[in-house]
């Protein structure tokens, strides 16, 4: 997950136009934003319970407490009313290590039939979070939440144990109002193994496929354009990553004797990441997609107050913050082995590697996009070096069709919950299995929600949540499913 910001003026209204259908009525608003209010403290005392659970998915790290997270994901949704639960994994065929079968790490599948003439809505979060870096890195421990100036710190605080949550507590809300008779059809998966890349979510959804078939899908893992100021997000950018390796010599030799006809590995593989981007930062590599953003409202110095670049470093690139963020290319190095400077010697190194994450464009294809970096890796190797590109992960680009009747219901909602208009946002970051959904879901309208706002720092230090905003999602989403239910009672789709 990255920062996030909108695609349209949150000062001009986004809500439904007169001729759109409306969700509930003011009196049923009050009721359920009482309803939703009642329920707050227990929710954030079941996140509370949640971040301890260190359920981090990357195979490093101990199996046993994303076992134990899912097992309390199932008695959180069981508590809230669900009649169905159960804790579930896939095998992915040749997708291991060593070539063989991948077992998933559990998922949880709760499911509410619909009543008759009502649509079915899942509700997907994740319960894996990512691994929490140096303990020395975060103001308070990463698995204790901690409350400070109105946020709770903590590992999954915001990404995505407050998604599942948002979840528990509008079926906590809605499924003490509705009849059996009233109401959507819910469905809620939440995931084990997002932060690893959802390695088995292709087999999960060939094996689970009609257990988790829908009308609408609400994706809780995304954020919102800013404190108080809701959003949906209407675009994601794909993603590959490679790693490249560049040799030079057989064996490491002494610096002083040998250095001057021969350059060391780290010298060649940095001149050629270095060809990656043009001097203006822009993404060097032919064949690659781009496009313009909508007009927004952010200015660089919003964008760099977010991101806390440093006031004297200038932002790469050309085109608007938003095209940079959104419809452009980009191109980072997120890992380098090479010999670490407390160990250095006066030796030539002989052998280095990076690994190499690129997002890109929405419309641009993932294997066309690794093909160009392959290529472009291949063709630029310095003073002839040995240059090998082994390809990683590829996931796919997202937009989203918001002209659908779902969409115009979420928007209401997340407003009326927020007290201002929801702004329709681009995103940096890629969620590729919202792909794998719409393709095997291809009626089904997709909503990408979430808790987070551009001081949440998903993924680093010192993660933390809103817990103002975290309460007014709740209510947006109680509001969603019940405006939903509202177009099934007038005969409406979704």
């Amino acid at each position: 997950m990255c920062s996030v910001r909108g695609v349209s003026d949150p000062t001009v209204s986004a809500s439904v136009s007169p001729d759109e259908p409306t969700g509930p009525g003011v009196e049923r608003v009050a009721r359920l934003r009482a309803a939703s209010a009642a329920q707050d403290a227990a929710t954030r005392a079941d996140l509370e319970a949640l971040v301890r659970i260190p359920s981090v998915s990357a195979r490093a790290f101990d199996p046993a407490h994303v076992h134990a997270s899912a097992a309390a994901v199932a008695e959180l949704l069981r508590g809230a009313g669900l009649p169905q639960v159960d804790v579930v994994t896939a095998r992915a065929a040749g997708a291991g290590p060593d070539g063989g079968d991948l077992e998933s790490h559990p998922a949880v599948i709760g499911h509410r039939p619909a009543p008759a003439g009502a649509p079915t809505v899942l509700l997907y979060a994740h319960h894996d979070v990512q691994p929490p870096g140096r303990d020395e890195d975060w103001a308070s421990p990463p698995f204790e939440p901690t409350e400070r100036e109105g946020r709770l710190f903590g590992r999954g605080a915001a990404d995505d144990k407050a998604g599942v949550m948002a979840h528990v507590h509008a079926l906590r809300t809605l499924l003490r109002t509705w009849g059996p008779q009233d109401g959507v059809g819910v469905t809620v998966f939440v995931e084990g193994e997002e932060e690893i890349g959802s390695p088995t979510f292709g087999a999960f959804l060939e094996q689970h496929r009609q257990a988790l078939a829908a009308d609408v899908i609400v994706v809780a893992d995304s954020g919102n354009w800013r404190v108080g100021v809701p959003a949906l997000t209407t675009t994601l950018r794909g993603l590959v990553d490679c790693d490249v390796t560049v040799d030079v010599l057989s064996h490491a030799v002494h610096s002083g004797v040998n250095g001057g006809p021969v350059l060391d590995a780290l010298t060649c593989l940095a001149r050629l990441l270095a060809t990656l981007h043009d001097a203006d930062g822009d993404v060097a590599v032919d064949g690659l997609h781009s496009s313009a953003a909508p007009v927004v409202d952010l200015d660089e110095a919003t964008f760099r107050a977010d991101a806390g670049v440093l006031p004297e470093v200038r932002l790469a690139g050309t085109g608007t913050v938003a095209d940079r963020l959104w419809t452009k290319p980009a191109i980072a190095v997120i890992g380098l082995d090479a010999t670490p400077v407390d160990r250095a010697s006066n030796t030539l190194v002989p052998s280095a590697r990076a690994k190499i994450s690129m997002r890109i464009a929405p419309g641009q294809d993932p294997s066309a996009a690794m093909t160009a970096l392959r290529r472009h890796l291949l063709a630029n190797a310095p003073f002839g070096a040995r240059v090998r590109v082994d390809d990683g992960e590829e996931g796919q680009a997202f937009s989203a069709d918001t002209s659908v009747p779902a969409h115009a219901v979420a928007r209401e909602a997340f407003g009326t919950a927020f007290g201002v208009p929801t702004v329709e946002m681009g995103m940096g970051g890629s969620i590729p299995f919202i792909a794998d959904l719409s393709a095997v879901y291809p009626e089904a309208a997709i909503l990408v929600t979430g808790v987070e706002d551009p001081d949440s720092r998903a993924h680093g230090a010192d993660e933390s949540l809103h817990l103002g905003d975290f309460a007014k999602v709740c209510l947006g989403e109680v509001l969603l499913l019940d405006g939903l239910a509202a177009r099934a009672a007038g005969g409406r789709r979704a």
